[in-house]
């Protein structure tokens, strides 16, 4: 994979954010506790699969003492349609309780502290610190993975080295939005079977071998 030339990056960035110019994560939530339980349920899930999960659920649940009323079963029965959901409703009920008793409630605004919650990984992290807080950080996804390695953006062997040469790689004034630029670009024009290389705005910047044509 040819690395893409850092004279072209601005531009690559300056094109996704004249089409979108203020994106936005596409899960659905209300405040930042609901977020961050948003985005652990999101892993290996789909945000439109959560977002229908969480619509019900975030009616009864906007804090954490709600949601540790309601106990694991009870969350279970509102998110058995996501994936490894019983997984997902421990941690969630075990972070919630964390929260009460190391944070008074509040989701914490420190990276390593969001880290200490159960079922909060790096992404899940640097997803709130950006979303909610507004950090200049980088959530690298499947999407994100696969555009940095497929564009010659950010080529890298697993999620953290791809973060880590976006926030090197990316210009400063596009940092904060490019974690959404990236995600949605990923997600709805460089798709993972078949990229939609023909309406691509960045196509001519790319460095992929195996772009498509129009049928």
């Amino acid at each position: 994979m040819a690395l893409m030339k850092p004279a072209v990056i601005p531009e690559f960035f300056a094109r996704l954010a004249k089409s979108m110019p203020e994106p936005e994560t596409e899960l659905e939530y209300e405040n930042v506790y609901q977020l961050l339980v948003a985005v652990v349920l999101s892993a290996q899930a789909t945000d439109a699969g959560v977002n229908r999960a969480t619509g019900p659920l975030f009616k009864k649940v906007k804090t954490p003492a709600q949601m540790v009323a309601l106990g694991e079963k009870g969350l279970v029965e509102h998110i058995k349609t996501i994936g490894l959901f019983r997984n997902k409703a421990k941690n969630t009920i075990a972070l919630s309780q964390l929260l009460i008793e190391r944070h008074g409630g509040e989701v914490p605004r420190d990276h390593a502290a969001l880290q200490d919650l159960p079922g909060v990984g790096r992404k899940t992290a640097n997803v709130v610190m950006n979303v909610a807080f507004g950090e200049p950080t980088i959530a690298v996804d499947t999407h994100i993975f696969r555009v940095g390695n497929r564009t010659g953006l950010a080529p890298g062997k697993n999620p953290l080295e791809v973060e880590l040469k976006l926030l090197k790689r990316v210009p400063a004034e596009y940092r904060l939005h490019a974690h959404h630029w990236l995600i949605l670009h990923g997600r709805y024009t460089c798709k993972a079977r078949k990229p939609e290389c023909p309406r691509c705005i960045v196509n001519d910047l790319c460095t992929f071998k195996g772009k498509t044509t129009a049928a």
